[in-house]
């Protein structure tokens, strides 16, 4: 087993041509793939770039939601969370998977069976749709970004542990290459190779980390309390790793950042756009069901496996060295989202680690790409088409918007991944489920299930939660303030809390309910009836409603 002497020189050496050889054949791999399933699409047509034309599986569509659901926050941040955190990163694990059963049983097959292309569809089946579809693809924008800065920071860290790259500029340059193979997924493949690839790195990602898990148990003897005491033997933390509270119980703000964390991870999924988006993919609602199936399956083996993850980096990065694991994680390039790499080389060496470090990368090109997809289509097929044209542009023109909206979109999530790189990504992803939940989750809901819901409610409920949330967000200590904040060495933090959703989220269901019960204009019955057919039966769906 490698020594921490070893383990720290291969951090800022590495084998370069090793590592770069891994990333070099997933990229290509992929990228073939990519071009293979996309060769016979329709490169015009609407259906083909946003839903892969519909025509996925039940299995198939499973293993690309878990591929879009098991983000670089998923195996890179909540491995490190845990590891440099213990319990309390552990709830990381707990609320992602917690959130995909409340997703899937009260979101995602109505989603599919009222909407099209995007969640605004939706959202605007019943109400103006002008100003509704607005604020929904105002949303689904600055989400798809959030979560877009934690994938960025993820690649920066992760190759720049690889490449012993410790230069800022060495990390920003990773980052420029994310974004434009990115940018290439989308625009050769649309959803089609991107679905294609997110299934490839499903199962790459819930096998590479299984193995891991139970060679993990292998040096523990299968012994799980064997694992939990070498782990407080080798954490600063000592016994305080298998109690909530090291992270999140320092005094009242902590607890009750802890708090809103928690609302943030359950609500927060069953409002990302480009995780409900995957649902239009499948042909039928029984499909979507099938989907879910198989997507909850995995998720849920994934999420046990990051708790053996975590506790064993804790363990075996720092064993038989006299130093402790999450000392030598926290100082490594990537800080704790080089938890799960480094683990990967005390396990199995150099290759092991640009093996899991590659699935890790092929993890956070697969999720971008998605992301990016549905922001163009938001902006293309909700902005530009339905509210500035009124729905009169032809397929083909729609199309090139979203096109050249995906090369934008890019750019600015290179800009903004330089930023973010060194952050947590788990901890940025519960910011991007923080803005989802309070801007998304209350008009969903309300759409969905409440019959006098109308357009004004759902226009202050969108703004209210995005608008709250976000100045929430950049005014705690997450941004500044903090050691750990995005300006470490600028303090204009007012509100005390690093998740904003115990605010956000309540205001925007009563802002939501309030516009509601004081708009003149009443919600239209024969739209409310025709909706509710659709989202509970299937019937009609994937049609266009004329207002």
């Amino acid at each position: 087993m490698l020594t921490l002497l070893d383990t720290a020189k291969a951090v800022q050496f590495g084998n370069p041509l090793i590592n770069i050889s891994i990333f070099a054949v997933f990229v290509i791999a992929t990228m073939g793939v990519v071009i293979s399933v996309s060769r016979n699409a329709d490169k015009k047509a609407a259906a083909s770039f946003y839903t892969g034309g519909g025509a996925f599986s039940g299995r198939q569509n499973g293993l690309a939601i878990t591929g879009d659901y098991l983000s670089a926050a998923a195996f890179l941040g909540v491995t490190g969370a845990i590891a440099i955190n213990g319990f309390d990163g552990f709830l990381y694990s707990v609320g992602f998977f917690v959130a995909w059963i409340i997703a899937l049983t009260l979101v995602a097959e109505p989603l599919r069976n009222t909407g099209r292309y995007t969640m605004a569809d939706v959202l605007s089946f019943r109400m103006d749709a002008k100003p509704v579809r607005t604020a929904a693809a105002i949303s689904t924008l600055v989400i798809s970004f959030v979560y877009l800065l934690a994938q960025m920071a993820g690649a920066g860290g992760l190759v720049a542990l690889l490449l012993g790259i410790k230069s800022t500029i060495g990390q920003n340059l990773v980052i420029v290459v994310v974004g434009a193979i990115m940018i290439a997924y989308v625009l050769i493949g649309g959803m089609k190779g991107t679905t294609w690839v997110q299934m490839i790195k499903a199962v790459l990602l819930v096998t590479g980390a299984t193995v891991m898990a139970l060679w993990v148990l292998v040096y523990a003897n299968f012994n799980v309390s064997h694992l939990l005491r070498d782990a407080i033997a080798h954490h600063t933390g000592g016994e305080a790793i298998l109690k909530p509270g090291l992270q999140y119980g320092k005094d009242w703000a902590t607890k009750l950042s802890f708090i809103s964390l928690a609302i943030a991870l359950v609500t927060g999924p069953s409002g990302l756009p480009h995780v409900l988006m995957r649902f239009y993919t499948v042909p039928t609602a029984k499909e979507a069901r099938r989907s879910a199936v198989w997507a909850i399956n995995l998720v849920g083996l994934f999420f046990i496996v990051t708790f053996l993850l975590g506790y064993g980096a804790i363990w075996l990065v720092g064993q038989n060295t006299g130093g402790m694991g999450n000392t030598l994680i926290a100082g490594a390039p990537g800080k704790a989202n080089a938890a799960a790499p480094l683990l990967a080389l005390q396990l199995g060496g150099e290759i092991m680690m640009g093996i899991i470090s590659g699935i890790a990368f092929a993890t956070i090109l697969a999720v971008v790409a998605g992301l990016t997809i549905t922001a163009s289509a938001s902006f293309a097929h909700d902005i530009y088409n339905n509210v500035l044209k009124g729905g009169k542009v032809d397929a083909a023109s729609e199309v090139r918007v979203a096109r050249a909206t995906s090369v934008i979109i890019g750019i600015l999530a290179v800009i903004g991944g330089i930023f973010a790189n060194g952050q947590n990504i788990a901890f940025l992803i519960s910011l991007a489920f923080g803005v989802a939940a309070a801007a998304n989750l209350p008009a969903i809901l309300f759409t969905l299930y409440w019959r006098s819901f109308n357009t004004r409610g759902s226009v202050w409920s969108i703004y209210t939660g995005l608008i709250t949330s976000v100045v929430l967000i950049a005014f705690s200590p997450a941004i500044s303030g903090d050691k750990s904040a995005f300006f470490p060495h600028a303090d204009f933090a007012w509100f005390p809390l690093t998740n904003p959703t115990i605010v956000a989220l309540p205001l925007a269901f009563f802002m939501g309910w309030l516009g509601t019960v004081t708009a003149k204009n009443k919600a239209d019955k024969a739209l409310q009836a025709e909706m509710e057919v659709r989202s509970m039966t299937g019937l009609g769906a994937g049609e266009a409603i004329v207002h």
